[in-house]
């Protein structure tokens, strides 16, 4: 999700701690690339949805039937399954309305607004009936989970049909999701329908919807859209009947269906989600990515003709972007992705973004098309748990948005991630920092949230290529990727991955910087002649990269190896013996009389205090 007012936040939080239309789409969609194997004993549960849905555009209600073909990949026998209701969050009296009404800095876009809501303008999703292969079944609605009681066990390997059929209404805009939102879109349905929980070998996430993100199951999507035929549909997956559709689409024939309706008809092979949105005020545009796939852009005709004009910009960009994260992580899977304005702000989902659209040209681009592609590949692609790890997709996305700005924009900056340390120190030195591994909803402050998982995460990244070297980086990302793509990887995951590629023992590196608030802070402690004293301060062990200017003015650069990392990053510097974690001190001799000393000069390690590593 994108970084709202992290500037803000920031601040805040130091001054308290001192083209033309054209459409061709496929009906004939190809899977994505088949998941690698990271071990032969990886599995993940699979699940196939039909749904069928009708909507009201009048009172924003919808009834929907799903057909639902659980397969049961684990070894386990499970004896219940979860859905997630996520709509009925927004309703007076959730867990998310009263978190957002005791939390110490509530998020702007919610505030105590849920509360007020009146009948006809909350969320729901209201479950009918359910039945387990033709048996009825007993569930109970809890908030914003079904638990469901099943007829029979499933056992490992087996797959069981659930037919379900829901009720639900569109909630007013409030976060992502919504209706109407305050420039003026529709409808913007994310996290819309049951969707069956996530079970894996750490058992089910059947986590309630108070504030963050989401997690799913791997599968197809079949799904038929039934809605007024004033509205343009963009979204997840790929539209099989164009012909009957219209709006941009290529089309010989429209043909109405009863009650003036047009059904659309989209299939999305291996996703973990199913987003749409629609407005009958929906200009349609594409963009065909070379050996990529085809960009739809949708957005609203009502805008001013600036505000259009920076859509038709934001495409050629939009193609690069596409391009970059492909050749730098690994190439997008899919034959179509969408840019849709709706929603509150800036949200991934699958095959598409929704985002708000009247911004300025580079607003859009570099702060939020930027970002939110990215989170393609460091969410949506690798589907790690947002509510559990947020930090793995918003700060991975973060690290490669920069990165690919820096270069698309031609910015020329010898660290674009300057700012985001800078951030993350002032974090550190806040007293209100809580570790990385932190549950997204347990936060105390959201601004330590917002400011851990964007900007400690990306840094945790970054910080990587300064212990390995930033080939080493480079690789492990896409050999991360190549790993788990289409699976659900866990922070050991990258660890393990940047421990083959550089042949270093790293877990004493997720151990500091993510479970716990431990800080880096090393100095120089003394210079005697020729003797170059330094101090660890701070609790975090780190290698040290040292640079020494001599009194005729000559440098030199020196490494020091952390000792418990069993090796060395590859270096040109001068390599000097090991620096053990508890030894509060270190000292070497050089060969020349010593002007200065300066550690890590090029700014790449997140020392907390920066007035002691230079003397």
């Amino acid at each position: 999700m994108k970084r709202f007012f992290i500037f803000i936040l920031f601040v805040s939080l130091i001054i308290s701690c001192n083209s033309p239309k054209e459409v061709v789409v496929s009906n004939t969609p190809q899977p994505p690339i088949a998941p690698s194997k990271a071990t032969s004993s990886y599995w993940q549960q699979h699940v196939d949805y039909k749904m069928e849905i009708d909507m009201d555009v009048n009172n924003y209600q919808y009834k929907g039937k799903q057909v639902l073909v659980y397969t049961n990949n684990s070894p386990d026998v499970l004896h219940k399954v979860f859905y997630h209701l996520y709509f009925n969050a927004f309703q007076p009296g959730s867990e998310m309305d009263v978190r957002s009404r005791t939390i110490a800095d509530p998020d702007r876009r919610v505030m105590d607004r849920i509360s007020k809501l009146k009948p006809d303008e909350i969320g729901f999703i209201k479950v009918n009936s359910l039945k387990q292969n033709g048996i009825d079944l007993n569930y109970e609605t809890v908030g914003t989970v079904l638990e469901v009681a099943l007829a029979t066990p499933i056992q490992p390997r087996e797959s069981v049909r659930f037919n379900m059929d829901f009720d639900g209404q569109v909630p007013v805009q409030i976060r992502r999701a919504g209706r109407n939102n305050k420039e003026g879109v529709a409808l913007s349905m994310a996290q819309w329908y049951p969707k069956l929980a996530e079970y894996d070998f750490e058992g089910w996430h059947a986590h309630p919807y108070i504030g963050r993100e989401f997690h799913g199951v791997w599968g197809d999507f079949d799904v038929k859209l039934t809605i007024d035929k004033n509205y343009v549909v963009g979204g997840t997956g790929y539209l099989q009947n164009p012909n009957e559709i219209g709006h941009g689409y290529e089309t010989s024939e429209v043909k109405p269906t009863k009650n003036d309706k047009l059904t659309w008809h989209f299939i999305a092979p291996n996703v973990h989600d199913f987003t749409w949105a629609a407005d009958p005020d929906y200009i349609h545009d594409t963009a065909q990515v070379p050996d990529g796939p085809l960009l739809h852009f949708f957005y609203k005709k009502t805008m001013t003709s600036e505000q259009r004009n920076n859509w038709k910009r934001i495409q050629p960009k939009s193609v690069e972007f596409m391009q970059h994260y492909s050749e730098t992580v690994g190439k997008y899977p899919y034959k179509q992705y969408s840019i849709i304005q709706g929603g509150d702000g800036g949200m991934e989902y699958g095959m598409c973004t929704l985002l708000l659209g009247e911004g300025t040209y580079e607003g859009i681009t570099k702060g939020v098309i930027s970002h939110e592609m990215a989170h393609t590949w460091f969410q949506f692609l690798l589907a790690n748990n947002e509510s559990k790890h947020p930090w793995m997709d918003e700060g991975f996305s973060t690290y490669i948005e920069y990165h690919a700005v820096n270069i698309l924009f031609n910015e020329g900056k010898t660290n674009p991630l300057q700012g985001v340390y800078n951030t993350y120190i002032a974090l550190a030195n806040s007293g209100r920092e809580q570790p990385l591994t932190t549950h997204g909803d347990r936060y105390v402050f959201n601004r330590s949230y917002s400011l851990a998982s964007y900007y400690k995460g990306c840094v945790f990244l970054a910080q990587l290529g300064y212990i390995m070297g930033q080939e080493n980086l480079d690789l492990t990302i896409k050999k991360y990727f190549n790993d788990f793509v289409f699976k659900h990887p866990k922070p050991l995951d990258i660890i393990r991955t940047a421990e083959k590629i550089s042949g270093l023992e790293l877990d004493w590196y997720y151990t500091d910087f993510a479970q716990t608030t431990n800080t880096i802070d090393y100095a120089v402690k003394s210079i005697t002649d020729k003797t170059i004293v330094l101090e660890r301060i701070g609790l975090m062990p780190m290698p040290i990269d040292v640079t020494v200017t001599y009194v005729d003015n000559t440098t030199e650069d020196f490494y020091i190896p952390l000792q418990m990392m069993r090796g060395e990053k590859p270096t040109a510097a001068t390599i000097v013996p090991d620096w053990a974690w508890a030894y509060p001190t270190y000292s070497f001799d050089v060969k020349k009389a010593v002007k200065h000393v300066e550690i890590d000069p090029k700014g790449m390690m997140a020392d907390i205090d920066k007035t002691n590593n230079k003397k």
